[in-house]
């Protein structure tokens, strides 16, 4: 299969190495001619250091490129998801694939990436989106890793399994788009209340309870949004969630370490270096939260720190004093149950 990867970030590289060997005709495409050129010659990714690119594997800055693909894979940072789509569009083949491997959800208007993708290339458009635990890092040198693909189109999502699948990268498909790029989101915001516990000096049980429990959060927003909760317990929700708040490799993880250990938040983004997606997502999530009449107190309280300058170490107070609960609740009666 032709096969488009639009985003030469590591995570469009990793997945660009595991198509072309997987045996397809892969396109790495750069939005910067420079930086293609590096990739052309070096055959290496500065994001990727010591993984050399398949010499089969063509990279460039040319954008027209999707014309022959029969499945692109749209990999950009999540401020280039809308401008990408809409420099592609007049290039797409029609009937052919797209599958958003971006995390997060649309500033402006806070759509899911599916749906902001849809917008600009049409609603007959096939769009399904991939997600769960899968660090470029170890994707690029053949980890094992298991992934999700979701879409509305359950034959869109069994292409992307199969055209992804292989002895070192599982896919398992789903038709719950928006529990799926929702966890995808949202577990950034969690991770970066996880580093700064850690950045605070806390412990395991304390990352256990803000994952857990950060978790039911994105859980009950998803089904307010349309999701489904058990989405939220397999790959794109607590898998994805697992990965990013405990792994050295993530940058949301690093910069809530640093923010917990005192460092201001704008300074603790450049030093990790690279976008830091729960940033946005926790504005993302207070809006989505209030409009939806759910209430998330984890990500609630990240977005204090992160927007409104609320002191680190007194988010734990504040939401260990919280009134008593019990742990779950039944949707059939709308009431909180012991259980």
């Amino acid at each position: 299969m032709n096969i488009t990867v639009l985003g030469s970030g590591g995570w469009g590289t990793a997945l660009a190495i595991l198509l072309r060997e997987n045996g397809h005709r892969v396109t790495l495409w750069s939005a910067f001619a420079a930086e293609s050129e590096v990739l052309q010659l070096t055959r290496e990714n500065p994001f990727l250091p010591g993984v050399t690119l398949p010499e089969t594997l063509v990279c460039t800055a040319d954008i027209s490129s999707v014309r022959d693909a029969e499945l692109v894979v749209l990999a950009t940072p999540s401020f280039a998801v809308r401008e990408t789509a809409r420099a592609m569009r007049e290039y797409l083949a029609p009937g052919a694939a797209v599958v958003v491997v971006s995390k997060g959800i649309e500033r402006e208007t806070l759509k899911h990436f599916s749906d902001v993708v849809r917008d600009e290339l049409g609603e007959h458009a096939r769009i399904a989106a991939l997600s769960g635990p899968s660090h470029a890092e170890e994707v690029a040198r053949g980890i094992p890793t298991a992934c999700v693909a979701a879409s509305a189109d359950l034959a869109v999502a069994r292409l992307v399994q199969d055209v992804f699948m292989s002895d070192r990268f599982r896919v398992y498909t789903s038709t719950d788009v928006i529990g799926v790029e929702l966890g995808a989101a949202l577990k950034n915001v969690i991770a970066l209340a996880a580093g700064a516990s850690d950045g605070l000096g806390c412990g395991d049980n304390t990352i256990a309870a803000l994952m857990t429990r950060g978790l039911d959060e994105i859980a009950t927003l998803a089904v307010a949004l349309g999701g489904k909760r058990e989405t939220l317990a397999g790959l794109a929700g607590v898998g994805d969630l697992i990965v990013t708040c405990t792994s050295r490799h993530s940058r949301n993880r690093r910069a809530g370490v640093l923010i917990g250990k005192g460092v201001p938040v704008s300074e603790a983004m450049e030093q990790v270096g690279g976008v830091v997606e729960g940033y946005y997502a926790a504005g993302a999530a207070q809006v989505l939260a209030a409009e939806a009449g759910v209430e998330m107190p984890v990500c609630g309280e990240i977005y204090r720190v992160l927007y409104e300058g609320k002191d680190p170490g007194r988010v734990l107070e504040d939401l260990m004093r919280r009134s008593k609960k019990a742990e779950l609740h039944d949707p059939a009666t709308a009431e909180w149950v012991n259980s």
